[in-house]
């Protein structure tokens, strides 16, 4: 899993409400394990016209998007069945980081899994990034996870939730996996000293 410790980027909003997960990764490309491809096929339905070609005024199809690694999403973000498809897609598109009001837990948890970091904030600072956003749209946001802060363009700042093992899993680029692997010894040794 990637490191993430800070990030500073440009925010793509897309300020639907129940954004579900069959809208981020729609079923028929589930059947992929590379995540790799998955950036693609991120929003296609919504993005993509049915002969191919991007939709026009799609968010993601806007070139003053390009390059984005923050989207800013409308309330429960990632509602619906669980899929790891759909951080895989984000992601594997560019994105590190979502910013919501909320989150369905499935998509929270397998975000935070798969090194997307879910960031939460009040219905009132959602709405001040947003005007931030609407009045340049070229603008920054800078978010640092171990202070868990987010600073908006006008330089405001706030605070979000995260749970300690995920931020140090992100911290550290380590997965839940990776972690345990770091107490083989430990663990061998036990098991050497405790059999059954």
């Amino acid at each position: 899993m990637a490191q993430f410790t800070s990030l500073k980027s440009r925010v793509v909003p897309l300020l639907i409400d129940n954004i579900d997960t069959d809208q981020i990764i729609p079923a028929r490309f589930l059947k992929s394990t590379d995540k790799l491809g998955l950036g693609g096929n991120l929003f296609a339905d919504w993005r993509y016209d049915a002969d191919g070609s991007p939709r026009k005024g799609f968010a993601l199809n806007d070139s003053r998007n390009a390059g984005a690694a923050i989207l800013l999403a409308g309330d429960n973000f990632g509602c619906g069945s669980s899929r790891e498809h759909a951080p895989w897609a984000l992601t594997a598109y560019g994105f590190r980081a979502v910013i919501s009001t909320s989150f369905a837990d499935i998509f929270r948890s397998n975000s935070l899994k798969n090194g997307l970091l879910p960031v939460v904030l009040t219905s009132e600072e959602h709405k001040k990034l947003q005007q931030e956003l609407a009045d340049d749209a070229s603008a920054e946001v800078a978010i640092g996870l171990e202070q868990q802060s987010i600073t908006f363009p006008s330089g405001a700042r706030s605070t979000f939730p995260i749970d300690p093992f995920s931020k140090f899993c992100l911290l550290n680029g380590v997965d839940e996996l990776e972690y345990l692997r770091r107490f083989t010894k430990e663990v061998e040794a036990y098991e050497t000293t405790h059999s059954l």
